[in-house]
């Protein structure tokens, strides 16, 4: 099928990639031309496992092209909307993005092709976009298909998601667009991979529903840590009981700094102000909580590591391991680890920060921070390691090594990813989170 996908963000790049993969004829349009030049030489402008493979693949195969016109995606038979939704001052999702897209691709758009949504928005939006996009072309059809990547996983999520929801009008155009959805999608889709059809509102609803749960979930196990601490109780283990009741699950029960990223801290906010829109704020009041438990969390290992540090944080030196919200990924996006390396700069101390793939986007966010290129050089003279995010390079760290180059062997273990066993016989102290 010839398809278009409009955004060439994470998730556009992906998803473009990806449906070239898939055998199909792909045009993806984006306005920043540099992207476009580095996407086009077979450069992807962000880190994601798998993703160049695929790119280069698709590049090789002529099945994908990058451009700045949106002339170009002319006859395309499906085009999908992947642009960005960021936060608003409010809180609110700003939703610039995603309308001048659909003003941009209307007079290019023909009759029998489908507008799918990809990008994450309040419910109401595609009602309206659905008027707008029939209104200046009669007989095309906007749906929703919301996005379930996860970071780290993105080109797996989008090749072989773990479901499909489409969210289509009524009567035959609502039929046409589940055909069209399902050859699309025809090779997860015979393997067994669920679709459930439903309508726009709650194909808006799912993702974002997802998210707060998600997220209510780690600042469940979050609180839970909090208690521990003063408790006397060890919250992975706490975590590891509870995870066998299989109405809860263990999964997201890792206590820690709290998330990030460019998705739940701004979906639950965004979900907040969409409700207190339609009149039903206090149906996610708890969402506010959720939020707050999760920043608290970030001040809680600054207060710990000025604790580790005699009360004085002024001119020690800091080794941070880990700047990327979650590993697999260089998305500095309201990381915690990058947070908390900034609030100890701002305190005095010396930060040494090294992430395996996070230092660039890092270093454009806060570059007053000391960079280093590798975990070594980090550790070199610390008088205190901070762990912020769980790299298997990290996990790996030989602790007999780490002591060796450390002034002083104290560690604070920020996503309870290290062998406390062997950080403490190789003469650390060592403080987890709810441990």
């Amino acid at each position: 099928m010839r398809i278009s996908v409009i955004g060439c963000g994470y998730l556009g790049a992906v998803h473009a990639a990806s449906m070239a993969k898939l055998g199909h004829e792909v045009v993806a349009v984006d306005v920043d031309p540099t992207k476009i030049e580095r996407l086009a030489a077979g450069e992807a402008p962000f880190f994601e496992p798998g993703l160049p493979e695929i790119l280069t693949e698709a590049l090789a195969s002529g099945r994908i092209r990058f451009t700045t016109d949106m002339a170009e995606v002319a006859g395309a038979r499906v085009h999908f909307l992947a642009v960005g939704t960021p936060q608003s001052p409010t809180g609110a999702a700003d939703l610039t993005y995603v309308d001048a897209a659909v003003a941009a691709l209307t007079p290019y758009l023909s009759a029998g092709e489908f507008v799918v949504g990809k990008s994450t928005v309040p419910v109401g939006t595609a009602a309206r976009l659905a008027a707008e996009v029939s209104e200046a072309v009669p007989g095309a059809t906007l749906v929703w298909n919301p996005e379930f990547l996860r970071e780290g996983f993105a080109v797996q999520d989008t090749i072989s998601p773990d479901r499909f929801v489409y969210g289509v009008p009524d009567g035959d155009a609502g039929q046409a667009a589940v055909d069209a959805l399902d050859e699309v999608y025809a090779e997860a889709l015979s393997t067994g991979t669920p679709r459930l059809v439903v309508n726009l509102p709650t194909a808006e609803l799912v993702k974002i529903s997802a998210n707060a749960f998600l997220a209510t979930k780690i600042s469940f196990i979050n609180s839970m840590a909090e208690i521990a601490e003063v408790a006397g109780a060890d919250v992975t283990a706490l975590a590891d009981a509870i995870g066998h009741d299989a109405r809860i699950g263990r999964k997201f029960l890792n206590a820690g700094l709290g998330f990030g990223g460019g998705c739940l801290p701004k979906d639950i906010r965004a979900f907040q102000a969409r409700a207190n829109e339609l009149g039903v704020g206090e149906s996610l009041a708890f969402l506010a909580d959720v939020d707050a438990t999760n920043l608290r969390r970030r001040a809680h290992v600054v207060e710990l590591a000025q604790e580790l540090l005699g009360g004085v944080v002024t001119g020690k030196h800091v080794a941070v391991l880990g700047l990327a919200f979650k590993p697999n990924s260089d998305d500095v996006r309201d990381s915690p680890a990058l947070d908390i390396a900034a609030r100890l700069h701002e305190l005095g101390a010396t930060v040494s920060a090294y992430d395996p793939e996070a230092v660039v986007t890092a270093r454009r966010v806060h570059p007053e921070l000391d960079f280093v290129e590798t975990a070594a050089d980090a550790l070199s003279g610390a008088d205190l390691v901070l762990v912020l995010t769980e790299w298997t390079e990290f996990r790996e760290l030989d602790a007999t090594t780490a002591a060796s180059l450390v002034s002083s062997p104290v560690v604070i273990d920020g996503r309870n990813c290290l062998d406390r066993d062997a950080w403490t016989a190789a003469g650390f102290t060592y403080r987890g989170m709810g441990r």
